[in-house]
């Protein structure tokens, strides 16, 4: 059986030398790693289950690392890295649209790697650790053990780090969380005016909400408050 304690990533690349470069580098910090080198084959093996991150390349054979994102958002919402060696914004807010938690540009550090790794399996378990058995406002019902939210009695999928935007925002409905507070939560790390990461998941957020009505707001030039009311003093939607 497997252990319970140690995190299995799935590293999906067609360079095979790195994927065995990146397994070398994980195995002696706890992690157990497996590897696909073409995109269905990944696809396939992230969805059988069992897999607490993947780390998935862009540029794939078969299916590009877009298609299999896209594909795996439709029925799992298990945390995905994406690597990629392009450098263009709409290349990484693609990724962030079609439901990446993170993105790591090749060339890159092993550090940088399980730094970023360390991260967002940090999120996720931290969310389930002294929280409520369900947060709710507002006729959305969030449920931090089992990372499942309700929209008027009907369920909606969430990648991670939607759920934990969602779950930052409902603990304080009507403050308003700065930029720097959420982009701190989320990356460990400072907003800067070019990160557009967080702008693109709470749009994202946003839409899967909508049947709520309009909960998420943006304080121009402060944050993003969750608040039942259609409009606020300095509240827009972006």
């Amino acid at each position: 059986m497997p252990d319970p304690a140690v995190k299995s990533i799935l590293v999906v690349d067609d360079d095979v030398e790195l994927c065995a470069l990146i397994t070398d580098f994980l195995t002696p910090h706890g992690y157990a790693v497996e590897s696909a080198h073409e995109g269905r084959q990944g696809l396939a093996r992230a969805l059988r289950g069992g897999v607490d991150l993947v780390i998935l390349d862009v540029m794939l054979p078969v299916l590009s690392g877009f298609e299999v994102l896209a594909m795996l958002r439709r029925s799992s919402a298990v945390p995905v890295i994406m690597l990629t060696a392009r450098t263009a914004q709409a290349d990484r807010i693609a990724g962030l649209n079609a439901g990446a938690d993170d993105y790591l540009p090749k060339p890159f550090g092993p550090g940088e790697l399980l730094a970023r790794i360390r991260a967002v399996l940090r999120r996720i378990e931290r969310s389930a650790i002294a929280e409520p058995m369900t947060i709710s406002v507002s006729g959305v019902e969030l449920k931090p053990q089992t990372r499942t939210v309700f929209v008027h009695g009907e369920r909606v999928d969430l990648t991670a780090i939607e759920f934990d935007i969602l779950q930052c925002l409902m603990r304080s409905p009507g403050r308003t969380i700065s930029r720097d507070e959420l982009t701190a939560m989320l990356h460990h790390r400072e907003s800067t005016p070019y990160e557009r990461s967080l702008d693109v998941h709470v749009s994202h957020l946003r839409k899967k909400l909508e049947s709520g009505g309009t909960l998420i707001h943006t304080v121009r030039g402060a944050g993003y408050m969750f608040a039942p009311e259609p409009e606020r003093a300095g509240a827009r939607k972006p």
